[in-house]
């Protein structure tokens, strides 16, 4: 048996009609029904390179006649165009034509293909790349699309990183100014906006990558969640000793989700430095809440030091109760009780009788966490009183969000090393996939890209 394929280009021309390819099939096998893999990418790069082909001479008849009179435009020589599909590379012939006389031009010739494919790369293409290196090595992403589709063999790990920051320097370029603050009008404003939604509780944490630059060390990256009642929730990524943008980030997605600036905003968050500042100014309503998670795995640490003290066991029994009033104290909101019972733990460190390796280690744990409660204070609520009004006291959301986002993309048991640039470029990305969102970025860029859901069946 013997199946003939043909292409047939219908245009106000005329209609055209192009053998593709031919298939035999003459003894039927259980391996040979249907298009096997090879035959359907052999298939669909020739009917790329036919329908390109046929796209391009149809654009170019139509450019070639001045468009104000009408004169046949002069050809002024030609160049080769390379254009990236998902179904092979295509070389294109771009013609130069000569402007036409009937009206002045600042330049003498043009080429109107050149001015049509600005990027050499089709947005298909793009995507993919983007979004599986997203969520796999680049090294995975090259290999996946070669044995999928006809790509040209000349995709590699590096042309997919570098299509990705690509995408991802291109929505970094939309956002907007940073500011100190993001808060817009005033009380008489916000009064008059309609009704807020639900509050949005948001979540921040930090973890670490290893650094490309300097292997030995780690760098910090911030990484967050959004939760709505009445919507998806949204997660985000950065790099803060990179971005200059943290705050218009954080304030753009909150945005994207409908925040107002009468509606409530719940901010938990870890309590360091670069988190406090990039949560701070963003909305009037918001309120600012240490992760009770976090005290708890400090005074957990502290706990295991404490046990193993060398020292007689009504010490250390001393010492673990001490620490159990410091949690009892922090439950409640009493900072100052709490530091009240750290000093007292202090102070039977000083004693004598008091050795080994885990003294010291204790003694300075503690000096940190007092630093830590003195800076987070205004932050620590009565989580007692929140747990019992079933309020949020601790975002465990987050810490799956952490693995999410960081550990499984970022492969942290292998040790894989980044640079701050990488690291943050393929956030961006990341969070835009991870979220759904990425398909509608491209449908920004590309009106035709996709068309959503809702347009298709209006078509159909």
């Amino acid at each position: 048996m013997r199946f003939l394929i043909h292409l047939v280009a219908e245009s106000e021309a005329g209609q055209r009609v192009q053998e593709i390819t031919r298939l035999e099939r003459n003894e039927l096998h259980l391996e040979n029904i249907g298009l096997s893999l090879q035959e359907a990418k052999q298939l669909l790069a020739t009917l790329q390179a036919k329908i390109v082909e046929r796209q391009v001479a149809d654009y170019l008849e139509t450019q070639r006649p001045c468009l104000r009179c009408g004169q046949v435009r002069g050809l002024n020589g030609s160049h080769p165009v390379r254009f990236q599909t998902l179904f092979g590379n295509l070389e294109l012939r771009s013609p130069r034509w000569n402007h036409c006389d009937c009206q002045p031009n600042p330049a003498k010739t043009f080429s109107p293909l050149s001015e049509l494919l600005q990027e050499h790369v089709s947005p298909e293409h793009l995507y993919l790349e983007a979004k599986w290196a997203s969520l796999i090595s680049f090294d995975l992403v090259a290999h996946l699309l070669k044995d999928a589709l006809p790509v040209a063999a000349t995709v590699n790990a590096a042309g997919a990183r570098n299509h990705l920051h690509r995408v991802a320097m291109r929505t970094e370029a939309a956002l907007g100014e940073e500011r100190g603050s993001f808060i817009e009008g005033c009380p008489h404003q916000w009064a008059a906006l309609p009704p807020p939604a639900p509050p949005l509780t948001v979540g921040i944490d930090g973890a670490y990558v290893r650094d490309w630059d300097d292997k030995k060390t780690h760098f910090e990256v911030i990484v967050g969640k959004s939760m709505s009642e009445e919507g998806p929730s949204r997660c985000f990524g950065f790099v803060p000793t990179y971005d200059p943008k943290p705050k218009r980030r954080l304030f753009e997605l909150l945005k994207g989700q409908g925040m107002q600036m009468n509606q409530q905003v719940r901010f938990f968050s870890e309590g360091g430095s670069d988190v406090r500042g990039v949560q701070q100014y963003l909305n009037p309503e918001a309120e600012h809440y240490l992760d009770w998670f976090h005290l708890t795995m400090q005074l957990t640490v502290m706990g295991q030091y404490a046990k193993r003290l060398d020292a007689t066991p009504d010490k250390r029994d001393e010492a673990l109760k001490l620490l159990e009033s410091v949690k009892h104290y922090l439950w409640h909101g009493n900072v100052v009780r709490a530091r009240d019972k750290l000093d007292e733990l202090q102070d039977i460190l000083d004693q004598e009788g008091m050795a080994g390796e885990n003294v010291p280690k204790l003694s300075k744990a503690l000096d940190e966490f007092d630093a830590y409660l003195v800076a987070n204070e205004p932050l620590i609520p009565n989580y007692g009183e929140r747990w019992r009004n079933e309020e949020t006291i601790a975002t465990g959301f987050v810490e799956s969000a952490v693995n999410q986002v960081v550990s499984k993309r970022f492969v942290k048991k292998q040790q894989m090393q980044w640079t701050k640039k990488g690291a943050h470029l393929l956030l961006q990305t990341r969070t835009q996939v991870l979220d759904e969102r990425l398909e509608a970025t491209f449908r920004g860029w590309y009106p035709a890209f996709r068309p959503a859901e809702n347009e298709t069946r209006k078509v159909a």
